[in-house]
């Protein structure tokens, strides 16, 4: 499909989808415990509905009849290996969780997990080590440390080390440590996105799951005060995580929280274009590392006002919630550590592209190794628009350019293809972006929401 968008000008009101992160983690979480777990407000989308799949397949019953209500009966850790191979399409989340959960299977026992195109290019060694390491066997079939891969059972625990170039290797081995018979040691020699690490210890806290944090020279710690914008060398050692053993998860009732990296396209989008955009849903007391992207715009001179958010039923104000209002200002280059945000990385290179001076958006090389290279393909893209930017290893400096419409490529890459859609609502002509399909990966609604907040745009098959 292609997404044509032609320039508007935004104003209303969105209430955001809820949050991708913690929908996959509410389902592996659920089918992992023992009892009936309820999941509200779930985010559907193709990435969510691979994780279903997976955790059916390994032994889970998940009722997703009701859009808002998820009811998903767990395994109590006992995991049931299929005979078919679980396909998770372009969900990375989905695939390196899972890899952990199926390494609880049984010994001798075996599952096969296999992605999409791009899904096989994306890499899982250093976790596929890791479980290894700790009694599972993890054997990747085109022996090149990516999908497809087998996972045999059985997980027992003990100690490991992991460079996590991507923090899901992290969340992985975290998820699945407990429910090993023995305890765990996970020595962090690498640790991006630490965020994300952060929503995956929020969710072992409200399970109440025993675990310790020490700091590279053995004293007991918070994870939050190890959380810092530098990245670190590989084979330093940042910290240790001890996870006893012989732990079990319990069943649930939880509310999805809206999702800042979904808010982020309306966030850039209206920080650009907008009378005033008021986005509903977001709570800021929670750990998504993408709400770093209104400091990040505010930092660009963006106009952003947070409140209460208040419930159009009884016009009272949801503690738990916030109201982000933004309008169109005059936005100026600024230099932004990205190594917590990288999904951020296509939408503000785009934000970047309609600032006055130069932007640099750095410390974030793992973005060349999500759905695509997106640092290559946003400095393609950008450079068909004749925007003034040069790629770095691990970013972009954008500068400040005069931007033309243009014949873009989305690469199947959700993001890619939302975040260059934000060039359009700014541009005399029309832009046209192929590929658009990829929307659904986390987004399925995207282009109807912003419809209802005035943009023109419209998908139409290619």
């Amino acid at each position: 499909m292609k997404l044509i968008v032609r320039k508007s000008r935004l104003q209303g009101t969105v209430v955001i989808p809820g949050s991708k992160s913690h929908t996959i983690r509410a389902v592996a979480i659920a089918s992992l415990a023992a009892g009936q777990s309820l999941i509200r407000n779930p985010l559907n989308s193709s990435d969510t509905q691979a994780v279903v799949a997976c955790y059916r397949a390994l032994g889970a019953a998940i009722d997703t009849s009701d859009a808002k209500l998820w009811k998903v009966t767990g395994t109590g850790g006992e995991i049931t290996t299929p005979p078919e191979v679980i396909d998770v399409g372009n969900s990375g989340t989905t695939l390196r969780i899972a890899i952990g959960s199926a390494a609880l299977a049984q010994a001798g026992q075996t599952t096969t997990f296999t992605g999409d195109e791009q899904i096989q290019t994306r890499p899982i060694g250093p976790l596929m080590d890791a479980l290894s390491e700790l009694g599972a066997k993890c054997t990747s079939l085109n022996n090149n440390g990516k999908a497809p891969v087998e996972v045999t059972g059985k997980l027992t625990g003990g100690r490991t080390a992991v460079a996590a170039t991507t923090s899901q290797y992290l969340s992985s081995l975290l998820l699945c440590a407990p429910l090993a018979s023995k305890d765990t040691q996970i020595d962090v020699t690498l640790l991006n996105e630490p965020g994300y690490v952060q929503m995956t210890l929020d969710w072992l806290d409200k399970q109440h799951i025993e675990y310790e944090i020490t700091d590279s020279h053995g004293f007991a710690t918070d994870f939050t005060d190890l959380i810092c914008g530098n990245r670190r060398k590989e084979s330093e050692l940042i910290c240790v995580f001890k996870i006893k053993g012989n732990q079990s998860y319990k069943a649930f009732d939880t509310t999805i929280p809206a999702d800042f990296s979904s808010a982020t396209f309306f966030l850039c989008a209206a920080a650009m274009s907008a009378e005033e955009v008021t986005l509903l849903g977001l709570d800021f007391a929670d750990s998504q590392p993408d709400k770093a992207v209104v400091d990040y715009l505010k930092a660009m001179g963006a106009d952003i006002s947070i409140g209460p958010n208040l419930s159009a039923a009884a016009g009272e104000s949801d503690d738990s919630q916030d109201s982000v209002t933004v309008k169109a200002a005059t936005l100026k280059g600024a230099e932004l550590d990205m190594n917590k945000t990288p999904d951020a990385l296509p939408a503000m290179a785009v934000t970047a592209a309609f600032a006055e001076g130069s932007t640099k958006l750095l410390n974030v090389p793992q973005a060349r190794s999500k759905e695509t290279d997106r640092i290559k393909c946003m400095a393609d893209e950008l450079k068909k628009m004749d925007v003034d930017i040069e790629e770095l290893p691990d970013g972009l400096i954008i500068g400040g350019s005069r931007p033309k419409p243009a014949e873009l490529h989305g690469w199947a890459d959700h993001r890619i293809v939302m975040a260059l859609s934000l060039a359009g609502l700014n541009l005399d002509g029309k832009c046209t972006i192929d590929t658009a399909e990829a929307i659904a990966v986390t987004f399925p609604n995207y282009v109807e929401l912003m419809k209802g907040i005035g943009a023109n745009m419209e998908l139409v098959n290619a």
